[in-house]
């Protein structure tokens, strides 16, 4: 008998602009966003699985997504994801390091990345946004396209990916 079994893997992109140049005053003035924009959508790439993978079984040298390699990044092209890219493809792209605590475990399935884009950083049309494990060796676990808006000169939007396993 032969039982199969998918899993699946949602992608909740959140993010939260506020007028404020950066975290530390966001925190101090206890400032609220103006706005809150979200999309949720389900392609993880293939050099991402694969390092996930590797992770999992202890083969190989795989960099963690951790807090001391994970990164979320922002692009400004609006190519339709496809799990054989291996990354942004903007002309006008940025990956920030994760904010303290991040990333988490959220309850049984979810697992949470958050990046701080402060004031005078990714000043575009966000168009595009994923996650890797750092500058080396830059492993992208997804990448999505979410208009999630243009960015004005000045302010803080904090990026907040959820991965949400079944």
């Amino acid at each position: 008998m032969s039982v199969k079994e998918k899993g699946k893997a949602v992608l909740t992109w959140k993010v939260e602009k506020f007028k404020a140049k950066d975290s530390k005053e966001i925190e101090e003035k206890n400032v609220k966003p103006y706005e809150t924009v979200e999309g949720s959508h389900n392609c993880l790439l293939h050099e991402g699985i694969a390092t996930m993978l590797g992770l999992l079984c202890a083969i190989g040298s795989e960099v963690a997504y951790s807090n001391a390699n994970a990164r979320i990044g922002v692009g400004n092209d609006a190519t339709a994801p496809a799990d054989t890219q291996t990354g942004l493809l903007g002309a006008s792209q940025l990956y920030k390091a994760m904010n303290t605590g991040y990333p988490q475990k959220s309850g049984d399935h979810d697992i949470v990345f958050q990046s701080d884009f402060v004031a005078g950083e990714a000043e575009w049309a966000w168009l595009e946004e994923s996650i890797d494990n750092g500058s080396t060796p830059n492993k992208n676990l997804c990448r999505q396209n979410t208009s999630l808006g243009t960015k004005p000169a000045g302010q803080t939007w904090r990026l907040t990916g959820t991965i949400t396993w079944s």
